[in-house]
């Protein structure tokens, strides 16, 4: 069974990246892909009651993700209605492309610390949008801000999903996650940065002209204003939901985004409804785009069917026997997670390693963080901010794996090699 769901996984993750030659949806190939995977796993696999539980829990943790990713592209979506993005965007000066790379990779990278890199790639990339006119400049920043904003999320318990799960799990501690990971992770966006930046050397900003639409009203700065930083305190505050709470991310944003639909029918009651159409949050749903989030849907059912299989277990289990190196291991395991999601793969290890064996903040725990972290951005399937990138942009697999792929490779291991050294000489 094992062997043929590996198979049907392998072709399933192949029409993917040849979604153009094929001239077949990625969406579609992900929904039968995962659909086929399950049949498969319920037909062959255990009995039905634990298909039925596996699926259920597969189901929770996706739905949970889909709900964040629908609230935070909805906000993005009534800020960018109301020109909330203005309020940055005309304050940016530079006519210099490669000077306004190293300020969106940094800006990303500090950002992502402290809301999610799902959350930050989907502002920093809608945020492109308004700055970026030709097509392929955009999708060289969207490849940017998904290296800038996984590494980013490396280095904070709440900027990564994988780190935050070691976090809760007791296997890092925040202090010394942050001593321990910053300047690797730094390295790791530096390195494609400087790359890319020199790549656009001499080239010049074009900015998009504004469009409005006959007869609709301009927002005023007041407004413009009001949600723009209302929608970012929302998405900054999802974390601090988080902690306090601890409820799962998407009510937080869920919360929040009933807040902003609150806020914005009571600062447009007075307008004729023809004038507020556009700016309401119903307009905003149907702007989000369901095609990327159904291709989230099947990816990571299908991702989830190889983790209740023990087929991600059984990886990590053949890395430990085969190679032995505990360094070589963890950074196999963030190669791996540039095809497969970072989660099941981090989980399998933590239940592979036990913490009386390797305490807390110890070097497995931290370059697994690191790794698992921003292996990720290798492969632009291979982390949720790399999906988000390819559905909002419509990247390429392929163009990806040319243009980026290599980039992100060499931060990987230029900040891998890092984080050895800096273990070695500390400890």
């Amino acid at each position: 069974m094992n062997t043929l769901l590996i198979l049907i996984f392998v072709l399933t993750y192949a029409a993917i990246a040849f979604e153009h030659p094929i001239k077949i949806n990625k969406s579609a190939t992900a929904l039968i892909g995962a659909g086929l995977l399950w049949s498969l796993y319920a037909l062959l696999g255990p009995d039905a009651k634990a298909v039925e539980a596996a699926m259920g829990e597969s189901l929770m943790s996706t739905a949970q993700i889909v709900f964040f990713l629908m609230g935070a592209m909805t906000i993005v979506e009534v800020v960018d209605a109301h020109d909330g993005f203005e309020v940055i965007t005309s304050r940016i000066r530079t006519t210099k492309l490669s000077s306004l790379m190293w300020l969106v990779g940094f800006v990303t990278f500090f950002l992502s610390s402290i809301l999610d890199n799902l959350t930050t790639t989907i502002v920093m990339v809608s945020l492109m949008k308004k700055l970026l006119e030709k097509r392929e400049d955009r999708m060289f920043f969207a490849g940017m801000i998904v290296i800038a904003a996984n590494a980013g999320g490396a280095w904070t318990p709440i900027g990564d999903v994988t780190t935050t799960m070691l976090w809760i799990g007791g296997q890092v501690t925040t202090v010394e996650i942050m001593k321990g990971l910053f300047i690797p992770s730094m390295i790791n966006l530096l390195i494609p940065l400087a790359a890319t930046a020199w790549i656009l050397r001499g080239r010049v900003v074009e900015a998009p002209a504004r469009e409005v639409s006959s007869g609709q009203i301009e927002t005023t700065a007041f407004e413009r204003q009001l949600m723009f930083f209302l929608g970012l305190g929302i998405l900054v505050a999802v974390p601090a939901f988080k902690t306090v709470t601890h409820l799962p991310p998407f009510l937080g944003i869920l919360f929040g985004l009933g807040l902003l639909w609150l806020i914005g029918d009571l600062v447009h009651r007075q307008k004729t409804d023809e004038d507020k159409e556009h700016l309401t949050l119903v307009s905003a749903l149907t702007r989000i785009d369901m095609s990327s989030i159904l291709f989230f849907v099947g990816i990571l059912l299908a991702v989830a069917s190889l983790e209740h299989a023990h087929i991600l277990t059984a990886v990590a289990q053949w890395l430990n026997e085969v190679v032995g190196r505990l360094d070589v291991i963890v950074i196999l395991i963030g190669l791996v997670s540039s095809v497969v999601d970072n989660v099941p793969l981090v989980a399998a290890s933590m239940g592979m390693y036990s913490l009386d064996q390797y305490p807390a903040d110890s070097f497995l725990w931290e370059f697994m963080a690191y790794c698992a972290g921003t292996g990720g951005s290798i492969l632009i399937i291979g982390s949720a901010a790399g999906v988000a990138a390819m559905g909002l942009e419509k990247i390429d697999f392929l163009w990806y794996m040319k243009k980026i792929s290599l980039l992100a490779l060499l931060g990987y291991f230029g900040g891998a090699i890092f984080y050895i050294i800096q273990y070695q000489l500390t400890h």
